[in-house]
Formats: C-alpha cells, structure tokens, sequence
C-alpha cells in the first residue's frame, strides 16, 4: 500500500510541470488582447478585421483592441507581432501584403513565413483597378494603350502592399513602364486617385466599393480570376486580356509563431462560427468580402507557397521595390 502511493504520489509530481505548462493556453484569454493592424485605419484590412474583432471579444469573453500601426508595406506592424510573445494576447490583422514582403523588403527582420502561425482566414477581396473619371479611360485595355503610351502613375497603400502588388502583376502583364506613388494607406491612395493626382490604383472592394457605386471612380477590371458578385459588371483583368494579371487578396487573422496549439485552434473555430452568422455574412459581403475556409495548416501552407511564387515573380520580373 505504501510502495502504491509512493509510485502515484511520483506519477503526479512528474505530471506537474506538464499541467503548469498547459495552464496558460487553458486559462486563455484572461486579459484583454491587442490585434495589431499594419495599415492605417480605413484601410481594407482594417474594415474587415473590425468586422470580425467585435463579436470575436464577445465570444472570448475579452475586449480585442485594435491598434494601427501602419508604414512600410505593413512590415513595421508584422515587426512588433513577430518579436511578441506567442501566448495569444497579440494578434496580427493582415493580407497578401504578408506573403509579398519577403519579396518588397528583403532585408526585413523577420520571416514571413516561421516567425507567424495562420489562425484563421477572412475570406479574399477582389482588388479593383480603379480610376478617376476625369481620366476618361473606360476598359484595362485602354488604360495599357496610355501606359504604353507615356508615364502614368499607380497609387498604392505602400511599398510592397497588396495594392502595389497587384499594381505591379497588372503593369507588368500589360507591358508598359509607370511610377510607383507609395502612401501609407489606402485612404490616402484613394483620395490621390479621385483626384485625379495619381492616375490609377489597384485597392481592395472593401474601402472603394462607396467610391465607385456614387461615381467618384471608375472600376475597370477586378484582378480575381472570377467576376466579383460586388461588381458582377466588372470584368477581371484575364478577361480583358492580360494573361497572369490576375491577384488573390486574402485577409486573416495570424498569430507569433510558436503560439499554443490550442489557442490557434480556438481562434480559428470562434472565427469559422462569427463568419457563418447570417448578419455577418451579409456585412461581408456588402464590402465584396468572399468566403474562402482553410484550416491553419492549410493557411501556413498557402502563405509558404504565395511567399516562394512572389519570390520569382520579382526575380524574374527584375523587380525591385527598394
């Protein structure tokens, strides 16, 4: 009898260490958490991340304070999500902008790729080709005709955004030269393209969607490779006839590598169940949000791939943003 509660008493005190481990990633949250968004407020990224930040807070039984912290083409926000601890009390809200970083900022001091983990997708966004009506420019082909012939100029929500990414694969598949008019955020490359300062734009339906439904600009071609059913009229750039323009602009919400499990995994399917409420499905939606469901580790996948396909592209497009 003594030697059996000696070899239990043993059994629990090896077991102890484990259990105090486990013990944060079980008590999460206990305290507010911070959703660090890279791009200024009014942006796309984050007009989606609020969307879900709100009824997340209420499914966690914690406040979720976002904080915008933009410059860089999102790397100075992705910086401070990266160097934080991995215990699910700092979020990243971002994009695409995440995966083209390594190919806009080679000599960013983090990784894309194993310094976060993918919590849950948002869904993707077509990006617009947008222009001013003043321009008089109707289609994509003939906004390529100008480019080819002069100097025009693209807005973008900074250096290695998804705005200037897709700028760039369109540009390129177009076969005309431009400058490049990096802002801080979307807000600010919106109001350059309206008035007509910088001639064109590639930005998220989210923040544009207002612009173009009261004409204070012009929706060209989206650069999905389906039509978008926010602007079931627009065309895509593949069928105004420019093969490889087209750009996928997902958004989501990531976390520090090394984060518990359990947290990711609790992350994801509050977010699955937020993004499947009627009301909220419809908010999307109007901001030509679509559905797009993968699992984390089909998330940390798609991000390795979009990071090495990106890669290329700017190899050997002889990209160089900076």
């Amino acid at each position: 009898m003594r030697r059996r509660r000696f070899l239990v008493g043993c059994t629990a005190l090896l077991a102890a260490p484990v259990l105090t481990r486990s013990a944060p990633a079980q008590s999460w949250p206990s305290r507010p958490i911070r959703a660090i968004c890279p791009f200024s407020a009014g942006s796309t990224i984050d007009i989606l991340g609020r969307i879900v930040a709100e009824p997340l807070a209420q499914a966690l039984g914690q406040s979720i304070v976002i904080e915008n912290r933009g410059g860089a083409g999102g790397t100075l926000g992705s910086l401070a999500v990266a160097k934080a601890e991995p215990d699910g009390y700092t979020l990243l809200i971002n994009a695409s902008a995440h995966t083209a970083a390594a190919a806009s900022y080679p000599n960013i001091a983090y990784d894309p790729a194993k310094d976060f983990s993918g919590a849950a997708m948002i869904g993707v966004v077509p990006n617009v080709l947008l222009i001013a009506p003043s321009k008089n420019v109707k289609s994509a082909r003939e906004l390529a005709e100008r480019g080819k012939a002069g100097n025009l100029t693209y807005a973008s929500a900074g250096v290695g955004s998804a705005s200037h990414w897709g700028a760039e694969r369109f540009r390129l598949a177009a076969g005309f030269a431009g400058t490049h008019v990096p802002f801080r955020g979307g807000p600010e490359a919106i109001t350059e393209v309206m008035t007509g300062r910088v001639d064109f734009a590639c930005l998220g339906t989210s923040s544009t969607l207002p612009f173009i439904r009261d004409g204070r600009l012009v929706a060209l071609a989206v650069t999905t490779r389906q039509r978008s059913a926010a602007l079931p009229d627009v065309p895509t750039t593949l069928e105004a006839g420019f093969p490889d323009s087209d750009y996928t602009f997902w958004n989501g919400f990531l976390a520090p590598a090394r984060t518990p499990k359990s947290i990711i995994e609790r992350l994801h399917r509050e977010i699955a169940k937020i993004l499947a409420q009627p009301a909220v499905k419809e908010t999307l939606s109007a901001q030509g949000v679509e559905p797009f469901p993968v699992s984390p580790d089909e998330f940390d996948d798609l991000m390795r791939h979009e990071i090495a396909s990106n890669l290329a592209l700017a190899k050997a497009a002889g990209l160089k943003f900076n």
